[in-house]
């Protein structure tokens, strides 16, 4: 039997893993050629992302396994969230131990937290079209397509879908 999965608030000495687990999961899943795509090269400075937005890890028998991005609308790294919701971005999970509950163990944390916070009655976020454990994941924890939010990365023709889940 795995170990617990403990969620937390990412610290300055989790930067490091949190961006080897981010780039090492965007190439896995085959969303950018290389690590040096410019967002690619953004979302793993950890470091200037969390001086803007929350990050927390998914954390088993003390190794970091996962990590997320939380923001609220008005924020920098709030992409879609209307008054009312959370938005998570960039859920990622160690290509290594991928399937094994640190994925879900983050979006059901993000779902108790959205219901402790005023003013917020859902919790929202963007994936891509092909991304289907992606979607297979927030329909099994209770999310539910928003199409008529689904948006294009800018400059692009790479169509993005919304999820929302009323909290």
């Amino acid at each position: 039997m795995q170990p617990q999965i403990t969620v937390r608030p990412a610290v300055p000495a989790d930067f490091g893993e949190i961006a080897r687990i981010t780039r090492d999961s965007y190439l896995a899943a085959g969303y950018f050629d290389n690590a040096d795509h410019p967002y690619m090269k953004q979302i793993q400075d950890v470091a200037a992302r969390a001086a803007a937005a929350t990050i927390w890890v998914a954390e088993r028998a003390g190794r970091i396994v996962g990590s997320v991005t939380l923001a609220v609308a008005g924020e920098p790294y709030a992409d879609i969230a209307l008054d009312d919701e959370l938005e998570f971005r960039m859920l990622v999970v160690d290509p290594a131990v991928q399937r094994s509950g640190a994925g879900r163990a983050m979006v059901e944390a993000i779902i108790e937290h959205a219901k402790s916070l005023e003013g917020i009655s859902g919790v929202a976020l963007t994936t891509g079209m092909t991304w289907e454990s992606a979607h297979g994941l927030y329909r099994k924890t209770g999310f539910r397509r928003a199409p008529q939010r689904d948006w294009f990365v800018p400059g692009t023709d790479i169509k993005l879908l919304v999820f929302r889940l009323d909290v």
